[in-house]
């Protein structure tokens, strides 16, 4: 059986026989596109390219309030239109589906919304170009299995659906399975390659199987701790792990095997560093409704490992860094610390308002151990980092809270 799409949370198994056959009887379009069915966000962004359509990709959970504050509608009955029948019923199979999607479109146009750890979604608009700007088709591509571990309706989820669409790949949902279906999953499909937040990584683990057909993991989103990375590698031990750096406003730009980053030499003068963060040139942008100058400011802060070759780490997010009694402390430093206690499942440190200080640092942790208490965190981080990043509220709870697109929510 070729499966095109296998979601079980959806119960749908469909083959690619059984989309062409949908997309050549389909006869109304809309492009507005809000669906928690996988298959119906897929086979919508596949119409769209045949008709050279723009699409509109909403969250499925987008409340009324939400829809209209961003689009200026609630109900879009009033935008469905006619198929041409001429552009879609002359699809015979797979191959000939997967040439004519090839072939870039002249009008065709996404628009997403952000959806970061903090602040408004905003709307993003990508061409067949920059969307699919680092699709790789090859004839061994052509044999992967794609574990689709993101929210279709977002930046990462649709360059995963592409590099597995332009390749004839099987797509694998495993977003918003619990940990048991995930593996189950992964095992019974043969899963190749996987790409997630590390957020979503961890909480597949700890795990004591492997996993041996898997063999890329790529993580982007968020950054990538060392323990994760090595865990990750027994459990899927014959898998390449890569680090990806993407935004919905200019898609994937950096890729690495850890958290030290290179440019490509086509992009050295499309990057620009001030004052310790990442600027891009407008270039590579999709088209957004904020105005934009020549270099577009990303708001994260770096750190320059080497000028010649460039190399340089994601350090955090501007607008996370927290300001306890002067000083700038960062969560993600402080996560990592945490992290490294074995028995720390996963960890969200955050920051709470106080009259003296202006913020104290707080965190949520996640523990798999009952040897884990606050006592125990608060003497293994004196030796780890300074007094005033150490939390004044640790929490236990049983999960952490995360956006739309699976990341740890910041406020």
């Amino acid at each position: 059986m070729n499966i095109f799409l296998k979601d079980i949370d959806n119960d749908r198994l469909v083959t690619w026989n059984f989309l062409i056959d949908d997309i050549n009887n389909t006869s109304i379009y809309n492009p507005y596109c809000k669906s928690a069915d996988y298959y119906t966000v897929f086979k919508q962004i596949i119409l769209s390219l045949l008709i050279d359509e723009e699409i509109i990709l909403l969250d499925s959970d987008f409340t009324e309030s939400e829809l209209i504050n961003l689009t200026g509608h609630s109900d879009y009955a009033e935008f469905i239109k006619p198929v041409d029948k001429s552009k879609v019923s002359i699809l015979g199979n797979q191959k000939e589906l997967i040439a004519k999607l090839s072939n870039s479109p002249e009008n065709w146009e996404i628009t997403l919304f952000t959806s970061g750890t903090t602040g408004i979604p905003k709307k993003v608009s990508h061409d067949f170009k920059s969307i699919t700007r680092f699709v790789k088709v090859t004839e061994r591509n052509k044999e992967s299995v794609w574990g689709f571990a993101y929210n279709p309706t977002h930046m990462a989820g649709i360059q995963v659906f592409f590099q597995a669409l332009l390749n004839g790949n099987s797509i694998i949902r495993l977003f918003g399975l619990d940990t048991k279906d995930i593996y189950t999953e992964i095992k019974n499909n043969g899963i190749t390659h996987i790409s997630a937040t590390p957020t979503f990584y961890r909480l597949l683990l700890p795990c004591n199987e492997t996993f041996l057909s898997v063999e890329r993991i790529t993580s982007g989103g968020e950054k990538f701790n060392e323990k994760t990375f090595k865990q990750l590698n027994q459990v899927f031990p014959n898998a390449k792990i890569t680090n990806v750096y993407a935004s919905t406003e200019a898609g994937t730009l950096f890729a690495s095997q850890n958290d030290i980053f290179s440019v490509r030499p086509e992009y050295e003068s499309l990057i620009h560093f001030e004052n310790n963060e990442l600027l891009i040139h407008s270039s590579l942008m999709g088209r957004t409704e904020t105005n934009i100058d020549e270099w577009y400011n990303t708001g994260d802060v770096i750190e320059i490992v080497s000028k010649n070759p460039l190399k340089f780490r994601f350090v955090n997010r501007k607008s996370e860094m927290i300001n306890v009694g002067g000083y700038k402390v960062n969560p993600l430093e402080v996560e990592e610390a945490i992290l490294a206690l074995t028995g720390i499942k996963n960890v969200r440190v955050y920051s709470k308002s106080n009259s003296v200080l202006g913020n104290i640092i707080c965190c949520e942790v996640v523990a798999n151990s009952n040897q884990i208490t606050e006592s125990s965190i608060r003497t293994f981080l004196q030796s780890k980092i300074q007094e005033f990043k150490i939390p004044r509220i640790i929490r236990f709870v049983e999960e952490l809270s995360t956006t739309r697109t699976g990341k740890l929510k910041r406020n």
